[in-house]
């Protein structure tokens, strides 16, 4: 009984096609670029605050790539399963 409730639960998923990583790649893609654009703004607010130590001097590093994937990931997931479940793929 427990089971059958707890099927029911699941949502339809998309099976992996080649629209669903297109559509992966474009959020990341996404991702990416919001996330520069935050180390950009960053790096011109540490520009014209040079003594406030508080802010990283910092570049776009390997740490800040693997968070904008990660969040390109959620919105991809996000942005799958919103598709799928309103008829779109």
């Amino acid at each position: 009984m427990l089971n059958n409730l707890i099927i029911a639960a699941i949502p339809h998923t998309e099976p992996w096609r080649l629209t669903t990583a297109i559509l992966m790649i474009i959020c990341n893609l996404l991702a990416i670029a919001i996330t520069f654009g935050l180390v950009r703004l960053r790096s011109k607010i540490r520009v014209a605050n040079p003594d406030d130590e508080s802010i990283p001097a910092r570049v776009f590093g390997l740490p800040e790539l693997f968070a904008a994937m990660s969040f390109g990931h959620v919105i991809g997931v996000g942005v799958v399963l919103g598709l799928t479940n309103i008829g779109i793929i």
